[in-house]
């Protein structure tokens, strides 16, 4: 040790009655530079106290500067306080709080000049007792009265039984008769039941009675009647009969929390609304008749808008006419089927304004239709959603939802209710336009394909046209069985390049120019050739395929042209395969050259002919196709034409599901008489 420090060391005295203390004490002396300066503190003296409050042995740490033990102390205050003590000779008392491994608690620090340093004595402040006549109980007091919380002393009153009666309040802070309403003169040394009880306020002497009889700590939010604060109150008991009460308003904490509530309920309620507009929109959208789009609505929007009943009405003819209902009892269906449009029922008012209308109530309903011999009965809904079926201006009709309680329809359910309505009359109104291209298209393919085909005089035939194609696209197959004369047909089957009314234009032309050519008493390559300049001369974009047999009905054999187009299949004696035939090119190739085949045709047999829509497509090859056509037919239980037909359908031949028009037509070779 130093001379400096030996020259403050503490007489006997002094380190017998620090010794003696129960708290840490400590004595240091200043360290000066060479102009007197205090810079720093050694600690010249530490008490047994002391070493157990630092937890650390005294040999550790006497004779050590604070700079070397507690860097800190340079930076946090402490030695500038400590120089002033010593500089100033005037006494100082700091409160410190520590959170250390071996060091927690709220601490005083009393620090007394002494020669030229200091004596410190820190004393742990959970150590000292409650009551009021020590120094440090004073001070707690004190401190509890400047915090933000109330704190009450309440002291158990028993009867001659020992049973509690009631709690007289030995103490209370100014928070705590400030949160009650009251002074805290008005508190201390009253009884909680027998003064106060009157004041209709939460009655909290039950669970301050289980508090002190069974020492579990009771924790609970409570609203004043009165005033309506929320207030979070503990009380425990920290001795016999003794229970502390702490408690603290927490309206705006609870006010806040409930309005964090009201945005995550929002939040989940905009989440909600707009994947139910994504589910409505997805099954709208892909809907494309008009049955869809009602399946549609029934299925996901009556969900979606968390309707129980839901009914479709559209205005035809000057009339609302009910076309789909989804929970609706037969009554009110029939009293919907037809209404004018003069009608009281809310919806008819809705498709003529296009103004939605919301009925909260059955007493709203009725007051809807005061007429009770005209309306119309409101099932077991209790509340409805009568919406316009509204698009680009025009109002289609009325969109009614039905609720089976009452209910309110806030804005945002509104806004949304109108969103679906107004998606359901966008998919309503492409469907019914779709359906009605359809009808159109479908009436041109029926004009375009001959019916009925000729009879022949020693074969039959049977045709199938299977339609790919939707809304006006109409597809380019065709087929046909042209009379040359008693002896003579020609069977013809083709397809068109494309899906289009051009396509179907250009494949009626060249049915009319193959029967043209045919009745002039042209061969089957000359046919084809005539029929190739002609597409070229006035269709010169235009390609087309096509398979032309000229049938010798008495002889019994065929002239085949193929021009881009798959072979016929031929079943004969049992077996089914392609005929060997020389593929030509397709119609619309300039200088296309074409060759007439002649093959047999054995009586019995039948021939298929087909486009190639059947037996193939980019995912499914020719190869395939063929080899499944020849099993089908092979396999066929009857030749009949009709039978084999149906026969190769059902046997889902070819790419599935399909991607192009297949026309197929079957041409069976009547058997040879026989000799009676």
């Amino acid at each position: 040790m130093s001379s400096e420090a030996r020259a403050g060391e503490p007489s006997a005295d002094v380190v017998a009655l620090m010794e003696a203390d129960p708290h840490g004490c400590a004595l240091a002396t200043a360290v000066r530079d060479a102009g007197g300066g205090i810079v720093d503190f050694t600690l010249t003296y530490l008490n047994e106290a002391g070493c157990r409050f630092l937890a650390r042995p005294r040999a550790e740490l006497v004779g050590r500067t604070y700079r070397e033990l507690w860097p800190e102390t340079v930076t946090d205050g402490t030695l500038p306080l400590y120089r002033r003590v010593v500089e100033q000779r005037v006494p100082a008392v700091r409160t410190v709080y520590y959170d250390r491994t071996n060091l927690t608690g709220h601490f005083e620090i009393r620090i007394v000049p002494f020669g030229d340093g200091f004596v410190a004595r820190f004393v742990d402040l959970s150590k000292l007792t409650m009551g009021s006549q020590t120094e440090g109980g004073t001070r707690l007091y004190d401190a509890l009265d400047a915090a933000f919380d109330g704190f009450t002393l309440l002291r158990a009153v028993h009867d001659d039984s020992g049973m509690i009666i009631d709690f007289v309040c030995d103490y209370t802070n100014y928070i705590g008769a400030k949160l009650a309403g009251r002074t805290v003169e008005e508190l201390i040394g009253h009884r909680i039941v027998a003064d106060f009880s009157g004041d209709g306020e939460v009655q909290l002497f039950p669970y301050l009675r289980e508090v002190a009889e069974t020492g579990e700590m009771w924790h609970q939010q409570i609203t004043a009647p009165s005033t309506a604060p929320v207030w979070e109150l503990k009380a425990v008991r920290v001795g016999a009969g003794i229970v502390a009460v702490s408690y603290r308003d927490v309206t705006e904490s609870v006010d806040y929390q409930r309005q964090l509530e009201r945005s995550a309920a929002q939040a989940r309620a905009a989440a909600y609304w707009t994947s139910a507009l994504q589910a409505v929109t997805a099954a709208l959208v892909a809907a494309s008749t008009a049955e869809e789009v009602y399946q549609a609505m029934g299925t996901v929007v009556r969900p979606s808008a968390r309707g129980h009943g839901l009914a479709v009405l559209l205005i035809e003819h000057g009339r609302l006419v009910l076309r789909y209902h989804a929970g609706y009892e037969e009554h009110v269906v029939d009293q919907l089927s037809e209404l004018p449009m003069t009608h009281p029922y809310p919806a008819t008012m809705v498709a003529a304004t296009g103004q939605p209308r919301y009925l909260c109530s059955p007493e709203e309903f009725a007051a809807a239709q005061p007429d009770p011999m005209r309306a119309i009965s409101g099932g077991g809904r209790h509340a409805w959603a009568f919406l316009p079926l509204s698009t680009a201006g025009q109002v289609l009709g009325t969109l009614v939802i039905g609720y089976r309680e009452p209910r309110q329809f806030d804005d945002d359910e509104r806004a949304n209710l109108v969103a679906f309505s107004g998606l359901a009359a966008q998919a309503l109104q492409r469907a019914l336009l779709y359906e009605s291209q359809l009808s159109i298209a479908a009436d041109l393919q029926q004009a375009l394909l001959p019916d009925p085909l000729p009879a022949l005089d020693g074969a039959r035939h049977a045709v199938r046209y299977l339609p790919w194609t939707r809304g006006a696209d109409v597809g380019g197959d065709w087929y046909d069985v042209i009379h040359i004369d008693a002896d003579r047909a020609a069977v013809v089957i083709g397809d068109v390049a494309g899906h289009s009314s051009q396509a179907a234009a250009t494949m009626g032309q060249l049915r009319s120019a193959l029967r043209a050519y045919a009745a002039d008493g042209y061969g089957p390559a000359d046919v084809m050739r005539r029929a190739n300049e002609l597409l070229l001369r006035y269709e010169p974009d235009a390609m087309a395929s096509c398979c032309y047999l000229e049938v010798h009905l008495r002889d019994h054999t065929a002239i085949a042209v193929l021009a881009g187009h798959p072979p016929p299949i031929c079943w004969a004696g049992g077996t089914a395969e392609p005929l060997d035939l020389e593929p030509g090119p397709p119609l619309g190739i300039r200088h296309a050259e074409y060759v007439d085949v002649t093959v047999p045709l054995p009586a019995g047999c039948s021939l298929v002919l087909y486009t190639d829509g059947l037996i193939e497509d980019r995912r499914f090859t020719v190869d395939q196709g063929l080899a499944e056509l020849c099993d089908a037919v092979s396999s066929a239980p009857t030749q009949e034409p009709g039978g084999l037909l149906d026969h190769i359908v059902r046997a889902n031949v070819g790419p599935h599901p399909r991607t192009d028009d297949v026309a197929i037509l079957v041409l069976t070779i009547d058997p040879a008489p026989t000799d009676n």
